[in-house]
């Protein structure tokens, strides 16, 4: 009977993991999609962006104050990790607090600071939900997040709230049954912890049977919840916890101002200029731009699925600011949208069937695409690099080059660049014309 609880913990383990490592690869074959590209030029850089803007997360310390509520809790995130593996390792071996076994004189301030980082993170995650939901900050209030992207990020909120103090709570009735030298909690005496012992008065008038049971709960309350957030996460805005590595890694190093070429307009524009330079072989592209998901590259799907819906790309967008339908918020999330449904679409069928819908209509319309700028605003102030702007562009490229679908006063332009060789509506030759009036007057 003694192994009952261990046959139900590796039970629970084995059934998170494999939920959670499924979802991971249907993910994955979602990012893969997109077409092939590489980037895995001046690796030293890449990990140097790794650092700074993953680990580091330097744009978020534009707010500082925000900053250091955030960094607690990725902090808190990745550092209590620690505890729960000591958890995971007593629930397979049936040990309790195995780690103080071996720690000795240092396992207290280890829990301790562990107990630092939850309280940390509770607080923080109490002051999120007020600006969320009682301050109503401006970019969290955006109409593109009515739904389930706002009851999402109040779901997570509440989630970190109770598992930290369940963790509090557990650690509070263990050190009171250590006191009393109950059972095998006799075994490892931590002494009391820094946070948790404050919650004594409240325990302190329960049997030790009754304080066994809610160890016991808090115990179990605490892991099935970190199993069920691992779970949550892939459903989630927060999967960017675990994406804003590689993102960070892949993103771009060119200068944000500056656009990809289209190899074959490119070419395009070399032999009208230099005829005797085309291949008489030469191809014609399929394809211009991007109207599906498909059409665009890996690394562009890859940024869709690590936005973290913050709102700072809408926040400094001049369309945006203006009402104009543009969010590149919305344009993130609308693709990370178009991913999923094409996923499951193939796990339906086995490989994916016409549904009559595309990013670009369907998901993203002209007009917003068209209340574009390309100033760049979105990718300076995403605090993980991502660039709403690359999709913007490719949709716009398949909106104008595919569909010929552009103002009256664009195809103009595009008329003279293509027949003048420059927006202006004059010949090459007439180009200097000007600056013969200046020497007469």
């Amino acid at each position: 009977m003694s192994y009952i609880p261990q046959i139900l913990f590796i039970i629970l383990s084995a059934v998170a993991i494999w939920l959670f490592s499924k979802k991971i690869m249907s993910i994955r074959r979602n990012i893969l999609l997109g077409k092939d590209a590489s980037y895995n030029d001046h690796p030293g850089e890449r990990w140097k962006n790794v650092l700074l803007l993953a680990f580091g997360q330097k744009k978020m310390f534009r707010n500082p104050l925000v900053a250091v509520m955030h960094f607690f809790i990725y902090a808190g995130f990745i550092i209590i990790n620690i505890e729960v593996l000591e958890i995971f390792i007593d629930g397979v071996i049936g040990t309790h607090r195995l780690f103080a076994g071996f720690g000795g004189a240092i396992y207290p301030y280890l829990i301790d600071a562990f107990e630092f980082l939850a309280v940390t993170v509770l607080l923080a995650c109490v002051i999120f939900l007020i600006r969320r939901n009682v301050v109503k900050v401006k970019r969290l209030a955006s109409p593109d997040l009515n739904g389930w992207p706002r009851s999402d990020a109040n779901y997570i909120l509440i989630t970190e709230i109770v598992l930290m103090t369940l963790f509090l709570t557990m650690n509070s009735a263990d050190t009171m049954l250590q006191q009393r030298e109950y059972s095998h909690y006799a075994e490892h005496i931590t002494g009391n912890f820094m946070f948790s012992s404050l919650l004594h008065p409240l325990l302190g008038a329960l049997s030790s049977s009754t304080l066994v049971g809610i160890e016991r709960t808090c115990w179990w309350l605490h892991i099935a919840g970190i199993f069920a957030f691992l779970n949550y996460i892939p459903y989630s805005k927060h999967l960017h916890i675990m994406l804003a590595f590689p993102n960070a890694y892949y993103t771009r190093l060119q200068p944000m101002g500056k656009m990809s070429n289209m190899p074959a307009i490119q070419n395009e524009v070399l032999y009208a200029m230099q005829p005797e330079m085309a291949p008489a072989d030469a191809a014609a592209p399929t394809t211009f731009g991007a109207k599906e998901v498909t059409d665009l590259s890996w690394r562009n799907i890859l940024d869709a699925y690590s936005c973290t819906e913050c709102g700072r790309c809408s926040a400094a967008c001049p369309a945006t600011i203006t009402g104009k339908k543009l969010s590149p918020r919305k344009i993130m999330m609308a693709t990370r949208d178009r991913a999923e449904d094409i996923g499951r679409n193939i796990d339906a069928n086995g490989e994916f069937k016409a549904d009559g819908k595309t990013l670009l209509h369907d998901y993203i319309t002209v007009e917003e695409l068209r209340a574009c700028t390309t100033c760049n605003s979105c990718v300076q102030e995403c605090p993980v690099s991502i660039s709403p702007l690359e999709i913007i562009l490719e949709l716009r490229r398949s909106l104008v080059m595919e569909e010929s679908n552009a103002p009256q006063e664009w195809n103009a332009m595009f008329s003279n660049v293509e027949n003048n060789f420059a927006p202006w509506k004059f010949s090459p030759d007439d180009r200097d014309k000007w600056a013969e009036e200046l020497k007469t007057s």
